[in-house]
């Protein structure tokens, strides 16, 4: 998707599920770094690209739903985590592919490296750009290669 006059200079963030608690959640798997350190890198690194980002974070479903549908106005594409949604949730999926705007999905941690039940990625087949496990500055990878599938410097 090549950028025209009339395409949104901003990205949607989304995390799902307990995301609002990095930093504290079992730092051996998440580390330390809060989700507002998640925001404010995801931020810094749009805004090299010219581009603003709003964030949601929810443990319900139905508001990053509602934040998903709505970035079809006003957003170039969409950086989620969505937690535990990645693994069982076809209307986060629907949503995604519903909006029609490219994807990036990150995870912080190595999913495929964890429990069984982990490697299933509803999210997988809708996103054009995949981080795992490279911890917080995967955000920083994800937005970085979004942006250059949306600007037309990468293929999704």
């Amino acid at each position: 998707m090549v950028p025209s006059v009339t395409t949104p200079r901003r990205l949607l963030l989304v995390n799902g599920p307990n995301l609002n608690l990095l930093g504290t959640r079992e730092p051996e798997i998440y580390g330390s770094q809060t989700l507002h350190d998640v925001e404010a890198l995801t931020a810094r690194t749009a805004a090299e690209f010219g581009f603003e980002v709003r964030s949601v974070q929810s443990n319900h479903e139905g508001v990053l739903l509602d934040a998903i549908h709505a970035a079809r106005e006003d957003c170039a594409g969409i950086v989620i985590n969505p937690g535990g949604l990645t693994h069982t949730s076809v209307v986060l999926r629907d949503a995604l592919s519903g909006v029609a705007l490219p994807v990036a999905e990150v995870h912080i941690s190595d999913v495929l490296a964890r429990e069984e039940f982990r490697h299933l990625s509803y999210v997988k087949d809708i996103a054009v750009v995949h981080v795992i496990g490279e911890g917080v500055s995967g955000y920083r990878t994800a937005v970085i290669r979004l942006l250059e599938v949306i600007t037309g410097r990468a293929e999704g």
